[in-house]
């Protein structure tokens, strides 16, 4: 059994944070299922932007310039195109695990994420474009966002929400799935709505890099991290959710995003094997994937209770760290950056389609 396998064993799920065209092309995607024990994948602008600018995209940016398609909608009908084929990919793993695994991503424009219903109408357009069961729809959990996701879960549409920090972060959103799954029970629909509520690790370290003392280098991702799981096993064992359960609903499972190691000091799959925790997902860019392939061990996983993360975070406090400050500025910087991102990408679609005309 390869390291990989015997994460999978203990409990985490193992996605891909890529996708390209040549990577579906050349079967990459699947020797990383066969290979690397990865169970699913997620998507978003910046990994698209990369995509598009290597030239793997010309052929079909030129027919679809061609045929007058402009800004946003080629960009959602390349994405949506190449998401059909990783959810393929992934179907069997979604049918094995009856819906818990084997999903891919898909992300709304970040320019609506302050207009709720703009959003959920796009959240629906999308999902019934892409026609397929195992595919989210990536809806940032920012206080403009939760009224969406409670909304699109409601309407039987499967979120990823993104862009959360802290624990008050997952709470909101995983209040947010619950409600639309309660409206779900109460109007005698199938309450087995999936979702994933995706926590953001590096960023958190690259934040404080300049300002905490030596000794807690590279540590205040990983007590966030298990600040994080405190609470996710806390709603999962509540009332709350136990009487949904009942019902039929499913756990909306907490996913570990943005896991490559900033710091070259550090080690290079320290949000791998630092977070691995039974009932979570970590998504991984290509290079941590494979270093923990290589190289990477199997920690102690996370202890339900939240072990030492109290402790951590009072040690920041005194260092002069406002983790709750900074997880609103984190979230706040991360919803601007998405928003550039996307602007990059629609920047880059325009020259691409100039190009190749």
């Amino acid at each position: 059994m390869n390291v990989t396998q015997a994460l999978h064993e203990q409990g985490p799920s193992i996605w891909l944070d890529n996708i390209t065209r040549s990577m579906l092309d050349t079967a990459e995607i699947q020797h990383y299922i066969d290979q690397y024990s990865v169970t699913g994948l997620t998507s978003n602008p910046s990994i698209f932007d990369k995509a598009i600018g290597s030239g793997d995209y010309d052929d079909a940016i030129r027919a679809k310039a061609a045929g007058g398609r402009r800004g946003e909608e080629p960009f959602f009908e390349l994405a949506i195109e190449d998401l059909q084929r990783a959810a393929d990919l992934f179907l069997p793993i979604h049918e094995r695990t009856d819906g818990v695994d084997g999903w891919v991503s898909l992300e709304v424009s970040p320019l609506l994420a302050h207009d709720t219903q703009r959003t959920v109408a796009a959240a629906k357009a999308l999902h019934a474009r892409a026609d397929r069961h195992n595919l989210f729809i990536k809806i940032p959990g920012t206080p403009e966002g939760l009224p969406a996701i409670e909304e699109a879960i409601a309407s039987g549409v499967p979120v990823n929400v993104t862009l959360l920090f802290s624990a008050d972060h997952y709470r909101a959103a995983a209040d947010a799935y619950l409600r639309g799954v309660e409206r779900r029970v109460q109007a005698g629909h199938d309450p087995a709505v999936g979702s994933v509520a995706s926590v953001f690790m590096s960023r958190w370290d690259v934040a404080v890099q300049d300002t905490a003392p030596a000794d807690l280098t590279d540590t205040l991702a990983l007590a966030v991290g298990l600040d994080v799981y405190r609470a996710y096993r806390e709603v999962m064992g509540s009332q709350r959710f136990q009487r949904l359960e009942n019902a039929g609903a499913r756990m909306q499972r907490l996913l570990w995003a943005s896991t490559r190691t900033k710091d070259p000091a550090a080690s290079d799959t320290l949000y791998v094997h630092g977070l691995a925790a039974p009932f979570t997902v970590n998504t991984m860019p290509d290079d941590t994937l494979k270093a923990f392939f290589d190289h990477g061990e199997i920690g102690v996983t996370l202890p339900s209770d939240g072990g030492e993360s109290e402790a951590m975070l009072a040690r920041f406090a005194s260092a002069g760290v406002d983790v709750k400050a900074l997880a609103a500025k984190l979230q706040s910087e991360g919803a601007k950056s998405f928003v550039a991102s996307w602007n990059d990408l629609m920047e880059r679609i325009d020259v691409q389609s100039k190009a190749v005309a």
